[in-house]
């Protein structure tokens, strides 16, 4: 019987990720300013719970405003997700959804690698080995940027 093997990542060019990020920008300032919402609404949560608990379910014993602030959490909850869905779909990969850390698979020098892209950046700048994060970020050098569009 035949093992089936995980799909292939898309695996994205400089120009098409830095085509994406008129697109990101607003998708991902959007997905932290959420996250805060989402943050605050889990601290009044814990404020009348007294603790954040593990699943937001409506109880028969919740008074209307609680009611009303666990609806509201879940779907704040679900659009968040849906948010970073769309982002996967472009072909980024999630790595800081904190500080808004985007990678995409990409080439440099014949070798697959991170093509990483961060918040506030105008373009793609920087790369790293999958092996490795943010930290050890090397600049996509301008005979480097030649090479990956020819």
């Amino acid at each position: 019987m035949p093992t089936s093997q995980p799909p292939e990542p898309a695996v994205l060019s400089l120009e098409a990720v830095n085509s994406l990020i008129p697109k990101l920008q607003p998708l991902v300032q959007e997905q932290l300013r959420m996250r805060a919402e989402i943050e605050s609404a889990l601290r009044r949560l814990a404020n009348e719970l007294g603790d954040v608990p593990n699943a937001i379910v409506i109880a028969v014993g919740d008074s209307a405003d609680l009611r009303t602030l666990k609806r509201d959490l879940v779907e704040r909850i679900e659009r968040y997700r849906d948010g970073w869905r769309r982002v996967e779909l472009m072909g980024g990969v999630i790595k800081d959804a904190r500080s808004g850390l985007i990678d995409f698979y990409g080439r440099v020098e014949g070798r697959l690698v991170w093509l990483c892209w961060k918040i506030g950046e105008d373009e793609v700048t920087h790369y790293h080995a999958l092996n490795e994060g943010f930290s050890a970020r090397k600049e996509l050098k301008e005979s480097i940027r030649i090479r990956m569009m020819n």
